[in-house]
């Protein structure tokens, strides 16, 4: 990415980043000052789910919301860069209400509420106990898994269906960490079989994902593929998409498996040259969406497909793809941190980003600033400036 001149006979050529490092550690500082207002601003007790602009209120969850992970690793990787002791001390107390989680058998977002948390916890600054909270979550996500289906039970539901989404492929990175750590490869084999099903059923032709798949819990047999969250069954709800593409990144990391990079890079294809993708490249919730292109655009799928495309570079075949792939990310985040999406301080509850979309079918969390854009938005911060200083951050 950085080009200089080998002797003093030759131009210099350098490379001027559009988010150079010092501006990435204004945006960094700023953010961490805004994460404190939100501080301010929760309930005792309570996790920051989303903030509503038109009803200027912010909206709360208990520890068992699927996105309760997010705060605590916001605050995390801030606190890695800044430095802000306050953050660092909102993660601690934030953790231990957590921390209940780990025998929560009735959900696949394991990975999301724990590995977010407790896992960059682990990873910034250990403290004892961390680890066996991490393993016994990866036991209850271990246990939605069905040899019949060979995938991991995304959803309770009626008794004649067992519902998998793409979004499952996230959860995943907990499986590896958890049989690296004790040495079972119970976990691993259940993370490669479940992704391995996902490749088989999960995807059309041209790269884009269903977002629920439907199995006959008794045969294994494909009942149905549909959505809950994107525009129709046969559309390509935009944060699935990011979904996928961060996951099979994921998945080749832990493996160096071909067919996990080929996934990943069919995703990114397809992503980066949908004619339907909007040139700043923030997507709009659905690519599939009708009213296009005055359809909601989502920030939180934009900031996911960054983080995992600066990710993907490094195991992208040949250095065209790989400059593409940066190009990309610089581009979403260059859009995300204009005054267009990122927050001006001060304002939207604490949040960093505006316009996200959780779930519009529902009319759910439409046009908000949401938890997981904010963790990812960051967390592709990280990556890039690392890139621009030499040094791969993975996860």
């Amino acid at each position: 990415m950085l080009l200089a001149a080998c002797g003093p006979s030759r131009s210099v050529t350098t490379y001027v980043a559009p988010l150079p490092v010092s501006r990435i550690d204004s945006i960094l500082t700023a953010s961490a000052a805004q994460y404190r207002l939100l501080a301010r601003e929760l309930p005792a007790g309570r996790f920051p789910r989303n903030w509503d602009p038109a009803a200027g209120k912010l909206n709360t969850s208990g520890s068992d919301w699927w996105c309760s992970g997010y705060y605590p690793g916001t605050l995390l990787y801030l606190y890695e860069r800044t430095k802000d002791t306050a953050l660092y001390r909102e993660a601690l107390r934030m953790l231990p209400l957590l921390e209940k989680e780990q025998h929560n058998t009735g959900t696949h977002d394991l990975g999301f509420m724990m590995f977010c948390s407790f896992g960059n916890a682990l990873r910034i600054a250990p403290k004892p106990g961390y680890e066996d909270i991490l393993v016994q979550s990866a036991r209850s996500l271990a246990t939605r898994y069905s040899p019949v289906t060979r995938s991991i039970r995304s959803w309770d539901s009626n008794k004649d269906e067992f519902l998998v989404i793409i979004d499952n492929m996230m959860n995943l990175e907990l499986l590896f960490w958890a049989s690296k750590h004790t040495g079972d490869s119970t976990f691993r084999n259940i993370a490669l079989t479940h992704a391995n099903t996902t490749i088989a059923n999960h995807f059309r032709p041209d790269g884009s994902s269903y977002h629920v798949l439907n199995y006959d819990d008794k045969t294994g047999a494909v009942k149905q593929k549909r959505t809950a969250q994107g525009y129709s069954d046969a559309s390509a709800w935009a944060r699935g998409q990011a979904w996928g593409l961060y996951g099979f990144t994921v998945l080749y990391r832990e493996t160096k498996g071909q067919r996990y990079l080929d996934q990943a890079v069919r995703i990114a294809d397809f992503l980066l040259g949908h004619p339907r993708m909007p040139a700043d490249g923030i997507p709009y919730w659905d690519f599939d969406a009708p009213a296009i292109p005055d359809a909601p655009r989502d920030a939180s799928a934009a900031a996911i497909m960054a983080s995992a495309l600066l990710e993907l570079r490094f195991y992208a075949d040949g250095s065209f793809n790989a400059s593409r792939y940066v190009q990309a990310a610089e581009k979403i985040l260059v859009t995300l941190s204009s005054d267009a999406y990122r927050a001006a301080a001060g304002t939207n509850g604490g949040f960093l980003l505006r316009h996200s979309v959780g779930h519009l079918p529902a009319k759910s969390e439409v046009d908000v600033a949401i938890t997981y854009a904010d963790y990812y938005y960051v967390e592709a911060l990280l990556r890039y400036r690392d890139a621009l200083t030499y040094h791969p951050r993975k996860k």
